[in-house]
């Protein structure tokens, strides 16, 4: 036919490939292929039966349902959706050689709620995310044991999560864990850091070791992790040391702690909440100030706990990097108005006073009085 594309000579079949043919020919299967199914079925029966202990009347979620349902309810006059999602980082690798897998849940609830109320949101729930190659099934409902654990000392709801197999994209026994809360706030008690004023006090709560943030670096110190084997893991997270009063694996898995129900009754007094994660104190408190002030803390108020200094000196890592990786034992940051700051103090045991909101020029750190000041 006139304009029709030339004829264009077929390739020659290929050989197959012996190896690739008996392959193909051989029965494959899901559970074969690293998903068992019938594992996993039996194992989200268990997590249903755990996340109903923490559900109340505000839980509408029917067994089986793809998506989780909370009921607002009356009450609110312009309520304000808050959203947070955040995981546990590396820290799980320390959890597995440990078997402390019920204070990795509490990681994941305590790290996303102490980012939520740094609103002022009232957290509502909480879904968690497990991402993994063969973790045991027991290994499994123990994360999520640890999760409703926290969920329910919370007074929040395990509206539900997700449980992903993911071989050859995770080694053998290693998991992920990550997880998303969910609050509600009137938009007119919102906590953003737009009051925060010159004068302001700034109080720190205390923090009670790394909690989620720094983990790849203190691996990298003690080769944790690294592929050396559990026994080498083991065997340096069961060292004692004196200025620890324990172990270094009980310093480093100790779990992050939550500041909820220590702000909740001081939100109206509160102008800012800084939660000091990763980046410590330098990345964190300037996110909460306007854009003309900065702080000025006192470095003298308070002494680091000894396993940043066991840090410092095994690693031999530079001030500035300890004060950019961890946080150094400050949990959290609040700013308040002067005059409510002997009030605040005297409502948070164990907190004290870090230094005071200032005037700053643009050319001038957001924070200042940190390294180099002991």
């Amino acid at each position: 036919m006139p304009g029709a594309a030339p004829a264009r000579a077929l390739p020659a079949r290929e050989e197959a490939d012996p190896a690739m043919t008996s392959a193909s020919d051989r029965p494959h299967s899901y559970a074969a292929a690293g998903v068992d199914l019938d594992a996993r079925e039996a194992t989200a029966a268990r997590f249903g039966a755990i996340a109903q202990r923490t559900h109340g009347p505000r839980v509408l979620t029917p067994p089986g349902a793809f998506a989780g349902l909370f009921r607002l309810g009356a009450g609110y006059r312009d309520p304000v959706i808050v959203g947070t999602t955040d995981g546990v980082g590396t820290k799980v690798l320390l959890h597995a050689a440990l078997g402390t897998l019920r204070l990795a849940g509490h990681d994941a609830v305590h790290n996303n709620v102490n980012d939520l109320i740094t609103t002022g949101a009232e957290p509502l729930f909480f879904l968690d995310y497990i991402a993994t190659n063969a973790l045991p099934q027991e290994a499994r409902v123990e994360v999520v044991e640890g999760i409703a654990q926290a969920c329910d000392a919370l007074g929040i709801a395990l509206l539900g999560g997700e449980t992903a197999d993911m071989p050859d994209l995770y080694r053998a026994g290693d998991f992920d864990l990550a997880g998303f809360a969910v609050g509600v706030v009137e938009r007119d008690a919102l906590i953003d850091g737009s009051t925060i004023a010159a004068g302001d006090a700034l109080i720190a709560l205390p923090s009670n070791g790394l909690m989620t943030n720094g983990y790849s670096l203190v691996r990298a110190i003690w080769g944790l992790g690294k592929g050396r084997g559990l026994a080498h893991d083991r065997a340096a997270l069961e060292t004692r040391y004196a200025e620890l009063g324990g172990t270094l694996g009980e310093a480093l898995v100790a779990a992050h702690p939550s500041f909820w129900e220590a702000l909740r009754p001081l939100r109206p007094r509160l102008h800012g909440i800084a939660h000091i994660t990763g980046g410590g104190i330098p990345g964190n408190l300037p996110r909460i100030l306007p854009a003309a002030l900065g702080a000025r803390l006192d470095r003298g108020s308070w002494t680091a706990p000894p396993l940043f200094e066991l840090i410092r000196r095994t690693g031999n890592v530079p001030e500035r990097e300890m004060w950019r990786t961890f946080n150094m034992g400050v949990g959290a940051i609040v700013a308040v108005a002067a005059a409510d700051a002997g009030a605040v103090l005297a409502a948070l045991p164990g907190a004290w006073r870090i230094g005071e909101a200032v005037a700053r020029a643009a050319d001038e750190p957001a924070v200042r009085g940190l390294e180099g000041d002991r």
